[in-house]
């Protein structure tokens, strides 16, 4: 009996110093093939590690269509989040390139892994971070990853500029056409929605209107979403319905942020005249534009400009699904959930948020110094407030970003006047009850 015992902890403890071995696989492409690629790289890692007998399988993480100049890639984060609590000791992956693009990320990234124990073993390379060598082969390596990501990227500048100066459009998903040989064909049955929302708007139907006879007919936009105000407002809008193209409305900022900004004159735009067949006329179209500005006024407040504050239209409650409202207290400027206001507690437990620290999270997100009302509207499509004192960003590039605020308790948002006043309010208490 006590062989047996002592074979089982000697097992145990064999077990135990096992190195827990994770592996990270990326493709920047959502195509078939890539995702091909992707599953062939996922069963290779699975088996490599697996049939080592030093190693403990930790886990495979993945990002598809992801490119890796990104630092907000959902399996990465996971990956380095599960590191912190202790569940990797080493991570195997391709090459650099497929780790990390951007010098910076993959340096960052590399010190605080080597910080926390975890090696990072670079198959193609043949480099572990946490040998004497790995960190200056990294650097040099690393840097002729991301100078190849912005050959790359200004590659493909140039074949989308030559499409602009041949009047070839970038992007082709639009709703009413298919992209096909070169030219844009009308899809008829997605047509007729096109030409029912412009016809609705002019008949005087409100956008939010429109957007629900949608919906209960069972039409879905170009991307098969329920329709919502701000769908309905881009096609009506969309220039290109009148047959005519304008391109390069909007750019990629860098290849590292990847941000997709609006042009507002800073590059080349082009206009393409009679480009495809029109949907709705240049006349119903003009139309439209016109009616849009006349409600715009009708309701804007005299004298105030539409969408006064920054953040209007842009806040969410994560809890109820409300937008958010400014709020001036007694205090300070909060931004509340409206269910929360008029309805109370026990309705929506949301949480207020102040003003100044929504601008604080916002300006360290977007990475500015300085409040420009103007660019943050054009970089953020939404902001979801938590309960759990978190905060996230969508931005307009597709990526989103959470961030974690604290809270100014009671006491410490007492100003000097205010705990005056209460110390006063206290003796005239006392005072009453003698």
């Amino acid at each position: 009996m006590e062989r047996v015992i002592e074979r089982v902890a000697f097992d145990t403890l064999s077990i135990a110093r096992l190195k827990k071995v994770a592996a990270y696989t990326r493709v920047s492409s959502g195509k078939d093939a890539m995702l091909h690629s992707l599953a062939a790289q996922i069963s290779y890692y699975n088996s490599f590690i697996q049939s080592n007998p030093e190693w403990s399988f930790a886990g495979i993480y993945t990002d598809e269509a992801i490119s890796g100049t990104k630092v907000n890639r959902e399996g990465f984060q996971r990956m380095i989040d599960d590191c912190r609590k202790g569940k990797i000791d080493m991570i195997v992956t391709k090459s650099i390139s497929r780790f990390a693009r951007n010098t910076l990320t993959l340096l960052q990234t590399v010190r605080e892994l080597k910080e926390l124990g975890v090696d990072v073993f670079f198959e193609e390379q043949n480099i572990h971070t946490m040998s004497g060598a790995g960190e200056l082969l990294l650097t040099i390596l690393a840097s002729f990853a991301q100078e190849e990501s912005l050959s790359v990227s200004q590659n493909q500048k140039w074949r989308v500029k030559q499409n602009f100066e041949k009047g070839l459009p970038w992007n082709c998903t639009m709703l009413g056409y298919r992209y096909k040989n070169g030219e844009f064909e009308i899809e008829p049955k997605e047509a007729e929605t096109v030409r029912f929302i412009f016809t609705s708007f002019l008949d005087g139907m409100g956008l939010e209107a429109i957007a629900q006879t949608l919906n209960l007919q069972g039409a879905k936009t170009r991307h098969e979403n329920p329709w919502g105000k701000s769908s309905v407002r881009c096609i009506l809008q969309n220039l290109s319905y009148t047959g005519n193209l304008m391109l390069q409305t909007t750019y990629i900022e860098n290849h590292i942020t990847k941000k997709k900004v609006y042009n507002n004159g800073e590059k080349q735009q082009y206009y393409v005249e009679n480009s495809h067949p029109a949907i709705v006329s240049q006349e119903e179209f003009d139309l439209v534009q016109a009616e849009l500005i006349r409600r715009a006024d009708k309701h804007s407040p005299k004298g105030r400009k539409k969408n006064l504050y920054t953040f209007s239209g842009l806040l969410v409650c994560g809890n109820c699904g409300d937008t958010y409202r400014r709020k001036v207290t007694s205090k300070r400027v909060v931004y509340i959930c409206n269910t929360y206001n008029t309805k109370g507690k026990s309705i929506c437990a949301s949480k207020a948020i102040p003003e100044e620290t929504l601008k604080t999270l916002t300006l360290d997100i977007l990475g500015i110094d300085f409040f420009d009302e103007e660019y943050i509207k054009a970089q953020i499509k939404q902001i979801k407030i938590e309960n759990n004192y978190k905060v996230v960003f969508f931005l307009k590039n597709g990526d989103s970003v959470t961030k974690t605020w604290v809270p100014i308790s009671r006491k410490d948002s007492w100003t000097p006047e205010m705990k005056e006043r209460a110390r006063q309010a206290e003796l005239m208490r006392k005072g009453a009850h003698r």
